[in-house]
């Protein structure tokens, strides 16, 4: 089924991740989200606020990353990352998964740190009177087939609402090989977050193709503009 302009907008998440982010690049790009009104604006920590006052009241929600982009952190300090985003304004968290862990043979800690994540999040939500989605990066790239079904598999039972395929800061980003292998693994239950690389319209249609339910890109003006209304 075809997808048009609008429906492929409210599909991506506009990221601006850079380590020189400065507030003038959050006013813009929260600027341009709110312009072609796409799902969320994807944020580290520190600029969750201002992003949160900038689209308050509007359709374009404010995503916070949590142990970004190396997943290396304790299970408290992901926990309290993700808390800190919560409470700034963030509605979505786009956590990175243990990475280590699950290639040493851990699979127990990599849930445990996403389970605690689901679990406050779902606890702060009747508080803030809204639901909470929260995103698991597999970061595939630095992973076997066998690993990333095993990664979508714990992040399934652990509650969250979608695997995501990559931070982008990795060896490489979102294949469309990637997002089907996931989407087989968890069925529709789940959503496939395709991420990183992605940076025109034919690329972004070939991942919805695939079965991501949403785009992660910085590139989310230039994808937007190529894309049929």
């Amino acid at each position: 089924m075809p997808v048009n302009r609008a429906q492929l907008a409210k599909m991506i998440d506009y990221a601006i991740l850079k380590a020189d982010t400065t507030d003038k690049d959050i006013q813009r790009v929260c600027a341009e989200a709110l312009k072609f009104h796409v799902a969320c604006v994807c944020v580290n920590p520190a600029f969750v606020g201002l992003a949160a006052g900038l689209l308050k009241g509007t359709d374009v929600k404010i995503g916070g990353v949590v142990d970004f982009p190396l997943g290396q952190s304790t299970v408290k300090s992901k926990s309290f990352e993700a808390l800190d985003c919560i409470t700034r304004g963030a509605q979505e968290i786009d956590m990175v998964m243990n990475i280590g862990a699950l290639k040493s043979g851990h699979p127990d800690l990599v849930k445990r740190g996403i389970e605690a994540v689901v679990k406050l999040a779902r606890a702060k939500e009747p508080e803030i009177g809204q639901t909470i989605t929260i995103k698991v990066i597999i970061e595939a790239c630095y992973l076997t087939d066998q690993e990333k079904r095993l990664a979508s598999e714990i992040i399934q039972k652990s509650g969250a609402d979608f695997v995501k395929t990559s931070t982008g800061f990795g060896t490489g980003g979102a294949t469309t090989d990637d997002v089907k292998l996931i989407r087989q693994t968890v069925g529709f239950d789940l959503g496939v977050k395709a991420s990183g690389g992605i940076k025109n319209c034919d690329q972004a249609l070939a991942m919805v193709e695939a079965g991501a339910t949403r785009i992660g890109t910085s590139h989310a003006v230039a994808i937007l503009e190529e894309c049929a209304e």
